[in-house]
């Protein structure tokens, strides 16, 4: 099949976020099939598509909260509430405008059109009259809006998540009544579509890439120069609560000789960081620096999809302390994973895994398996919405 996808940034050689990773990770699969595919929509200044030949630039632009001033946020704010769109949909509509539905157009005809989450149709609800579309939605955003509005402690800022919350359900639920097949990242999330979509939805099980090699529990390893490491995108909200809640009340209970690193991007004005914390921001190799920590600390506490640093630790075979939301998506969980959902729980299972690799214990497994098993129900599950798209009755 020809198809295009429609996407707020195109994978780059270097795939900075989990909503990146993810998006290389389904284009990978859909041309590892077989498929043409074009990835059409936005990048960051100055960066380039790891693909050029088969994606087309709307605009270099940033539409990342975190990294645009002050300004650009109050005249994104006041496009949404001008054109009643969330915020997340009116930066987007001010970026294309004029652009992204033309560059569909000149760009096809397409067999079908995968809507890489529910930002850029709620911005053009018009990309849906121009071919089959089936919708990837690596959140429920509305629910992960909601959740930010209750963590919020400005009111300003609690009332827009709500205002965001309360917009994106009504996009989400016409999309997908409208689109011919939904993508989810979870089953939870799958399931949260309710029992109209049962037959018209699959979950997509990631990888965090196709070049990433699984770890051997045999191979050789360097003595590790961090404890425990955390790595994610801090400046997305609902990833930060997670890493707050760690800080806040997981570190004071460990003791003063385990040290904890944190890697990604993180948020203006962090507070001061609990003793034996290290902030080292975005990292060169994610990969490498997973491998370099004893134990991954997985501490979601908000957010709905899947985690990617919880699928990379998996694929890698590294040993970790997770949270019972941290590890949706998975029905099983392996030995070297231990779930804990309290500060006191997960600081003991920190400083039983630590103490274990101080003795020489490295508790990985060989990823293998995980990583064959995700391949081949992603290809399972694009198979089915592709079927869909083209009104195949299976």
């Amino acid at each position: 099949m020809r198809l295009a996808f429609l996407t707020s940034l195109i994978p780059v050689a270097r795939p900075d976020t989990g909503f990146e990773i993810a998006n290389a990770a389904i284009l990978d699969a859909l041309r590892a099939a077989g498929h043409e595919v074009v990835a059409i929509g936005f990048t960051r200044p100055g960066e380039v598509p790891v693909d050029r030949d088969h994606a087309a630039v709307v605009a270099e632009t940033d539409i990342e909260n975190a990294v645009v001033s002050p300004g650009r946020r109050l005249r994104w704010i006041a496009a949404a509430l001008g054109s009643g769109l969330p915020v997340s949909c009116a930066k987007l509509r001010m970026a294309g405008a004029g652009r992204l539905v033309e560059a569909v157009r000149a760009n096809g005809p397409f067999d079908a059109i995968v809507l890489n989450s529910v930002m850029l149709p709620g911005a053009f609800p018009e990309l849906l009259s121009l071919g089959p579309c089936v919708l990837i939605e690596h959140n429920i955003e509305h629910v992960s809006a909601r959740q930010s509005a209750g963590h919020a402690r400005n009111p300003v800022l609690r009332r827009l998540f709500r205002r965001e919350a309360r917009l994106l359900e009504a996009i989400e639920r016409r999309l997908w009544q409208q689109v011919r097949f939904v993508w989810t990242l979870s089953e939870e999330d799958r399931v949260a579509l309710g029992p109209a979509l049962a037959d018209r939805s699959a979950v997509l099980p990631l990888v965090s890439s196709r070049q990433a090699a699984p770890a051997s529990a045999q191979e050789p390893v360097s003595e590790p120069s961090h404890d425990v490491g955390l790595i994610g995108t801090w400046t997305w909200t609902p990833n930060f609560i997670g890493l707050d809640w760690f800080l806040r009340a997981v570190c004071p209970l460990l003791p003063a000789d385990i040290t904890v690193a944190i890697a990604g991007r993180l948020p203006a004005g962090m507070a001061t960081v609990p003793r034996g914390v290290t902030l080292l921001g975005r990292v060169p190799e994610a990969e490498a620096f997973l491998r370099s920590c004893r134990i991954v600390a997985l501490s979601s506490r908000a957010g709905t999809g899947v985690q990617l640093k919880t699928v990379e630790a998996l694929q890698l075979g590294l040993p970790a302390v997770a949270t019972t939301l941290s590890c949706r998506g998975f029905a099983t969980m392996p030995g070297n994973v231990t779930l804990a959902d309290t500060p006191a729980e997960f600081a003991k299972a920190l400083v039983a895994r630590v103490t274990a690799s101080r003795a020489g214990d490295r508790q990985r497994v060989d990823g293998a398996a995980f990583l064959a098993r995700q391949q081949q129900a992603l290809s399972q599950g694009l198979a089915r919405g592709l079927a869909a798209a083209r009104g195949d009755q299976r």
